[in-house]
């Protein structure tokens, strides 16, 4: 069992148990920070002999002196048949007001200890507790996976808005819970009798009465050497006894003083398991510190938090776990479909195509990759994998690899699929490491490796194309994702451009849909757009944000495009169904770095966006590259004005298909290489947004840019300062 399925079941199966002590624990971390302003505490200078004194003169009869963790001083004693306790001030004895051991009920220091269970629920409990520990342990390993490693530790946080949660809040409290953990199970080990906190005998000592008066407190030399910050109680000597003794328990030991010599009779130090329980209840409980006390506290009150978002994660998992319909027996299939999915949405992929393949006759089998295998019925097989953390293959085809490598390699071809994100650096790194491996056993191949960008249904499409032409046979692929909740949007001002090579382009603004229920967006962010006669939605890149008041996006005419043929059709007061898909990874993180903007055609419209936004003056420098400036200059007017504000530092502007227009953007990079590699030294953010070759075309321009500075893009990429919104 890997550590993704023990984090997962440990915490769906005792997670609830889990928010019980975490809710019980939160709110008994109210008891030390309430205590911590109950009474002043005894100064740390200030010797037991004297606060002995002090408390004797205003409290006579004093069965015993105690203090707190949080410092303050309590003296017990009786009034006729009554016992009393209260607090005193230390500097000078007087009787402050009544002490009581908690300001809760009782039962929620037991619901918290033993589920209200007695002897059974206290294992019950030290149970959960192993589990949190693991539950932290799985969660820590999880996190370095996710994250790719140690240095990108605190890196921007990627996925659905619970797993978001989840990742945050782990991060932040992760090491507090572990803590606690532990804690727990090295206090349950005493309070289960597994540990011995002092197994030892008292000793049997005795005042030795010499004929004299019994010494006041304040003359005993023992107690005189002893400061308050180190007393833990201390226990007078019954006046009924005048053989009885003091005795004294401080954060060293215990010790038992003579009446009447007021010498040490006997010390016995704390042993190491008692040190050990002492340090483990100040960390659990906070009692000695009340600021740590809220920190536990909020842990404690995650908890919750963490397993309402687990289970909503493993919902939206199990949502997507696999049901692939329609699947041949593997002896008689001439298809095989292998898929490597860490989410499941790559199964719906596999899907589509395994229904493309049945309709064009084949009869197709699909299955998880770690299943690999052909038989001799196996014309084709597909493996569509997914990549997860730094590279990794996904959890279910860890050992997939290895598997495919004892293989003797056959003259059936295998194509390789990739999916990933280009925002990480290891994009598609395990399609890579899959194409790799079968090139070198000598597998053959349909298709070279491909490498899909955030489930692009629209690059899936020409994938598929590209099979059945491979083929030789009809084979479409219409992959219908799962459509979010929409709303509708309305135009209301449109900007029209002939476009850089005759496709008519447009800028169409549509009126906020905040108050509609649409979720909140921001510039780089993507609108899905469902056009009428389609379930299949296209994304296209946001140029504004909530903030602005509207919705704005930039739309050139596709060939056979049926989702642009419809927005550019679109007339002022039309509506189109619409939704929101965040692009986190695309964001521009909260710094004052200077932002190095790249942009080619259409691909202006965010980077638009992140300038129109730019309200704190950061540096921002614009590379925008077109055809032709009276064609697909787009948002033209605004850039200037922009630039005129302040809200962009500087403007490159090149045109390929125009004379002296300065060629194409990398070009432009290429010849400003000195100031870009100032800028980059400066720890300039980089974001670029156009087609595939033009982004190629600019990651080849700043590697060879960064090269005197020993770095390149995949080094800005790993650092999360460079990223691609490729279409």
């Amino acid at each position: 069992m890997g550590w993704k399925a023990i984090h997962r079941w440990a915490g769906l199966t005792v997670g609830a148990l889990a928010v019980v002590l975490g809710v019980t624990g939160a709110t008994l971390a109210v008891d030390p920070v309430q205590q911590a302003w109950q009474a002043p505490a005894a100064p740390r200078d200030l010797p037991v002999a004297t606060l002995v004194e002090r408390v004797t003169r205003a409290v006579p009869d004093v069965e015993e002196l105690r203090r707190l963790p949080s410092g303050a001083i309590v003296v017990f004693s009786f009034a006729g048949d009554q016992p009393q306790a209260a607090y005193v001030d230390p500097a000078d004895g007087r009787v402050l007001h009544a002490w009581h051991p908690s300001a809760l009920p009782r039962w929620v220091k037991n619901l918290h200890r033993s589920l209200l269970l007695g002897d059974p629920g206290r294992w019950g409990a030290a149970g959960i507790a192993a589990v949190m520990g693991l539950l932290c342990v799985s969660a820590f390993v999880l996190l370095l996976r996710r994250q790719g490693g140690w240095r990108r530790l605190a890196g921007r946080v990627r996925g659905s808005l619970a797993q978001r949660i989840h990742v945050v809040a782990g991060r932040v409290v992760l090491a507090v819970l572990g803590i606690t953990s532990l804690t727990a199970l090295t206090m349950s080990a005493s309070t289960l009798g597994l540990v011995a906190l002092d197994s030892r005998a008292e000793p049997e000592v005795l005042s030795v009465a010499t004929g004299q008066p019994a010494l006041a407190g304040a003359q005993l030399a023992a107690l005189q050497g002893i400061p308050a910050h180190e007393l833990r109680k201390l226990n007078f000597p019954s006046a009924a006894d005048p053989e009885d003794t003091w005795k004294i328990t401080t954060d060293q030991g215990q010790g038992w003083i003579d009446l009447y010599s007021g010498q040490l009779l006997a010390w016995q130090p704390a042993t190491l398991a008692q040190r050990a329980y002492d340090w483990a209840v100040v960390l659990h409980t906070g009692e000695a510190a009340w600021p740590w006390a809220v920190v536990l506290g909020l842990a404690g009150a995650s908890v919750l938090l963490f397993w309402v978002s687990g289970v909503v994660i493993w919902w939206q998992a199990r949502r997507q776990v696999p049901h692939i319909t329609g699947n041949a027996p593997p002896a008689q299939a001439d298809v095989l479909i292998f898929v490597a999915s860490e989410g499941g949405s790559t199964w719906g992929f596999a899907q589509t195509l395994h229904d493309a393949l049945t309709r064009a006759g084949h009869r197709v089998r699909s299955g998880a990759l770690e299943d690999f295998h052909i038989s001799t019925t196996t014309r084709q097989v597909f493996v569509l994998a997914a990549t997860y953390g730094e590279g990794q293959a996904p959890t279910h085809a860890a050992h997939a690899l290895e598997r495919i490598a004892t293989h003797t390699p056959a003259a059936v071809p295998v194509t390789v699929l990739g999916f990933g994100d280009r925002q990480f650096p290891a994009f598609c790194a395990y399609a890579v490491a899959l194409e790799k491996t079968l090139r070198a056993r000598g597998w053959p191949t349909l298709l070279p490796l491909e490498c899909i960008h955030q489930q692009s249904s629209q690059q899936f499409a020409r994938w598929g194309d590209a099979v059945a032409q491979a083929l030789g046979e009809p084979l479409v692929l219409e992959h219908v994702p799962r459509v979010p909740p929409t709303t509708t949007l309305t135009l209301v001002a449109r900007q029209d451009y002939p476009g850089g090579t005759g496709q008519p382009t447009a800028i169409l603004r549509f009126a906020c849909p905040a108050l509609h229920g649409l979720a909140r967006f921001a510039a780089g962010d993507l609108v899905g757009i469902v056009p009428p006669g389609s379930a299949v939605p296209r994304y296209y890149s946001l140029a504004s944000g909530t903030e602005d008041g509207f919705l704005e996006i930039c739309v050139r005419q596709m060939p056979g495009g049926l989702c642009s043929t419809h927005l550019l059709g679109l007339k002022t007061g039309e509506s189109v169904t619409a939704f929101i898909r965040p692009n986190p990874g695309f964001a521009l993180p909260r710094s004052k770095r200077p932002v190095l903007l790249i942009g080619a055609g259409t691909g202006v419209a965010p980077l638009a966006g992140f300038i129109r936004r730019n309200d704190r003056r950061r540096p921002m420098h614009l590379y925008f590259g077109g055809r032709d400036p009276r064609r697909d200059f787009y948002f033209a007017p605004d850039i200037r004005r922009w630039l005129d504000e302040g809200r962009l530092a500087s403007l490159q502007t090149v045109f390929s298909r125009v004379p002296d227009g300065g060629g194409y953007v990398q070009d432009a990079l290429r010849r400003d290489a000195e100031r870009v590699r100032s800028l980059l030294q400066q720890g300039a953010i980089v974001r670029v947004c156009g087609s595939r070759a033009m982004a190629h075309g600019v990651a080849e321009a700043l590697d060879f840019v960064l090269a005197p500075l020993q770095l390149s893009v995949a080094t800005l990429k790993s650092k999360e300062r460079y990223a691609e919104d490729i279409f």
